[in-house]
């Protein structure tokens, strides 16, 4: 096979507590507009929520699974453990003052591979990444710089990320017993980096409120996805079949170092049920749990979308 590079991130998906709490913290503080309000395809009971940019464009989607009972989760070894947005050094340090005006703590400035980096947490405490980049992106956030996986041995991965998913190693850096090695997706598209994270301090990991679930990866369309799910199993990843995700179609496998990834393609898109002025206003539901609308109504709490 001939190389290939995958673009970068398409979406990175967690899990939180009770939904209204998440929704003012992203589209309230974070400024992100709630793109789709949806279900879990596994529990229709249990909200699906995606937050983006404006138009909804891959490599800015976040998306959340509120569990209102969710036991507290703890990244680890095995799991990404935080992700990263960007925003331009124009605005950075507006954006700490306005955590500042608002009470808001924030970790930082520190400085990661020669970039200003704040952290804040979101309702169940887990750590939102905002890093300086050049350039004038405008007053809000441009997507996603970034993703770290925390892993107990970084070369299986790196060996993967490379060698198979076109990523180049571009930084090393060790500070406070935690190693990263910088990989970068050539291109210059939104979420194109990607840390590993190897830490000598001790944890567990565990799924809960708080956890990143998985990581997503753009395929361009149907036939890149095929071509990128083959070169996979090449490669000896136990890669699902390709799954209807209702926005785009999915295939998910665990990297060597335990990380769920799936490779999500780019169309058709949130605008495929909704237009693009209204999205995230209605429920919209996958069709094999429409016949059961109005009972899952009435076992969804009310969401209010407070814009910032």
């Amino acid at each position: 096979m001939t190389a290939k590079t995958m673009p970068g991130l398409h979406h990175v998906t967690a899990i939180s507590g009770p939904p209204q709490a998440n929704v003012d913290f992203f589209t309230r503080l974070m400024g992100q507009r709630l793109v789709k309000k949806t279900v879990n395809f596994d529990d229709p009971g249990t909200y699906h929520l995606y937050y983006g940019n404006h138009t909804a464009d891959p490599g800015t989607i976040l998306t959340f699974f509120p569990f209102a009972n969710a036991g507290p989760g703890r990244a680890g070894p095995g799991m990404a453990s935080a992700y990263a947005y960007s925003l331009g050094s124009g605005v950075f340090d507006d954006w700490m003052g306005r955590m500042a005006e608002q009470a808001i703590n924030v970790d930082g400035p520190t400085e990661r591979f020669g970039q200003r980096v704040i952290t804040v947490a979101d309702p169940d405490g887990a750590p939102v990444e905002l890093v300086e980049v050049e350039g004038d992106h405008g007053p809000d956030l441009d997507g996603f710089h970034s993703a770290t996986l925390w892993l107990r041995d970084i070369g299986p991965t790196l060996r993967l990320m490379t060698d198979v998913m076109g990523y180049t190693e571009a930084g090393y850096e060790t500070k406070k017993g935690e190693e990263r090695t910088r990989l970068v997706a050539p291109g210059g598209a939104r979420g194109a980096v990607i840390d590993l994270k190897r830490s000598d301090r001790p944890s567990t990991a565990r799924q809960g409120a708080g956890s990143i679930h998985h990581i997503a990866f753009r395929a361009l369309d149907d036939e890149d996805q095929l071509d990128w799910r083959e070169r996979l199993l090449a490669a000896g990843m136990q890669v699902t079949p390709v799954i209807d995700r209702q926005y785009f179609n999915a295939i998910y496998f665990r990297e060597p170092g335990g990380v769920l990834f799936e490779i999500a393609t780019d169309p058709p898109g949130f605008t495929r049920d909704e237009p693009l002025a209204h999205l995230g206003e209605a429920l919209k539901l996958p069709e094999k749990y429409e016949a059961y609308r109005k009972r899952i109504e009435q076992v969804l709490p009310p969401l209010k979308v407070r814009r910032a």
